[in-house]
């Protein structure tokens, strides 16, 4: 499978299981709702299994722009691959995302409330600071990178070797790391800790026909998308420094 391809498909298969059981939790009248952190941490673990074991063998999983930045920057992917990968990562994102809102269109319908309508598509703080929002989603994805970085194996020497990724480090393992991530720093923003999870998916709430929608908050929208980035770039800095 084309590398792009497989990042677009791993991509869209997250985002439906994660916004799939954000609504599931969420919206009124489904068989789910009522749900709370740990239902959405485990199935948003589980949802990037999904993605990691389809998308691994061909393009490494990255399934995450900062992944994709994070192991450019210490070498472990090539720059020239870095664009390509963040904008079939954004796709595959606003494609996973469209289905699931597709799936449970009856339940947005049946919603009054644009924070619920809003929430399957992009994260929001707990509590609006964005200073410490932007510290939040840093740390988080400090920790996936740095963990990543750590164990996903030696530098490609050549295109017909495994791309390095996610799925280096192994889909049960890294299923875990989002989970633990998730209960542990998930608390104040929803850890986005994925640009693309996060722009993808907005971009889709702003365009799509959702009844009494609300608000897409894009004046917050830049906080899961620089503060993953910088979360990636610290860890790779202290890889680097620090030596594998």
């Amino acid at each position: 499978m084309n590398p792009y391809i497989a990042e677009i498909i791993g991509t869209g298969l997250l985002l439906l299981l994660g916004s799939g059981v954000v609504a599931n939790m969420l919206l009124p009248k489904t068989k789910g709702n009522g749900g709370g952190i740990m239902e959405i941490s485990t199935a948003w673990a589980l949802a990037v299994f999904v993605g990691v074991v389809v998308a691994g063998p061909y393009s490494g999983a990255h399934l995450n722009p900062a992944v994709t930045v994070g192991l450019a920057i210490v070498g472990k992917f090539e720059w020239a691959m870095v664009p390509g990968y963040i904008a079939a990562e954004t796709l595959g994102a606003m494609i996973g995302v469209g289905i699931a809102w597709f799936f449970y269109k009856d339940h947005y319908e049946a919603s009054d409330d644009p924070a619920l309508k809003a929430a399957p598509f992009g994260t929001s703080p707990a509590i609006r600071n964005l200073p410490l929002n932007f510290f939040s989603e840093l740390i988080g994805t400090f920790v996936l990178i740095l963990v990543i970085l750590y164990n996903t194996g030696a530098k490609i020497e050549d295109a017909t070797e495994t791309p390095i990724g996610m799925g280096s480090l192994g889909a049960i393992p890294v299923a875990f790391l989002v989970w633990v991530i998730g209960l542990a720093l998930g608390g104040t923003t929803g850890y986005a800790i994925n640009p693309a999870r996060d722009f993808g998916p907005r971009l889709m709430h702003s365009i799509l026909p959702i009844k009494g929608k609300g608000s897409s908050d894009w004046g917050y929208a830049w906080v899961p998308v620089l503060g993953p980035i910088a979360g990636a770039a610290l860890a790779a800095g202290l890889y680097l420094v620090a030596g594998a």
